[in-house]
């Protein structure tokens, strides 16, 4: 995959502001083309809003069909900031504390509480990564 692709997605606007455009994103399961998806309970839909900024020369009204653009190597580094970097953390301190001989609930509650703090920390820096992944919105 080379450095310039994009990922992108189908979404409809739902409100202009002078400061963001919410587009509303419709994410469908791998059976979202089956022709049984209306009787499975398994095919899962969720709607999801993004807000972007907003620019002047968009021209964008509610109900307007775009496509939201975003590089793929952002989406890359979303998966290791959300799943990787905790399992790396958790696996880590668990490892280190059964070592050392401490207990095994213990370790385990330990490991448990250190993904937590390492969501609060991300947490914390949640508008330095807002400023990172920016997304794009094509008629």
């Amino acid at each position: 995959m080379s450095s310039n692709s994009t990922i992108s997605h189908k979404g409809r606007v739902v409100d202009v502001t002078p400061e963001f455009t919410a587009v509303e994103i419709i994410s469908e399961s791998a059976c979202g083309a089956c022709h049984a998806k209306g009787l499975c309970d398994v095919s899962g839909e969720k709607r999801k809003i993004i807000q972007l900024p907003s620019s002047g020369w968009d021209n964008l009204e509610p109900g307007d069909e775009v496509e939201v653009l975003l590089q793929a190597s952002m989406g890359h580094k979303a998966v290791w900031l959300a799943y990787v970097f905790p399992l790396a953390v958790m696996m880590t301190v668990l490892l280190v504390l059964c070592g050392a001989g401490v207990g095994e609930l213990f370790s385990g509650l330990a490991a448990i509480a250190s993904v937590g703090v390492y969501y609060v920390v991300l947490w914390l820096f949640r508008d330095r990564l807002k400023n990172e992944y920016v997304f794009k919105v094509k008629k």
